[in-house]
């Protein structure tokens, strides 16, 4: 049985934890932030957990992490 594909692009943008959880980074931190104030601009840094109805269509992209 041939091996599955891994999608490239779906691997650079989500991370995986140990026990299985989805991560992404939050949107909007490109540009336009300087009128943003201090404490919005560093919540835009964390990652964010992917809500369960997506992450199991992102673990399929992924077979192998």
């Amino acid at each position: 049985m041939p091996k599955i594909r891994t999608r490239k692009t779906v691997k650079k943008r989500f991370a995986f934890t140990k026990r299985g959880k989805v991560l992404r980074r939050k949107a909007m931190q490109d540009h336009f932030n300087a009128k943003d104030s201090g404490n919005k601009v560093r919540t835009k840094r964390q990652d964010v957990l992917v809500e369960n109805k997506i992450k199991k269509n992102i673990k399929k992209l992924v077979p192998y992490r």
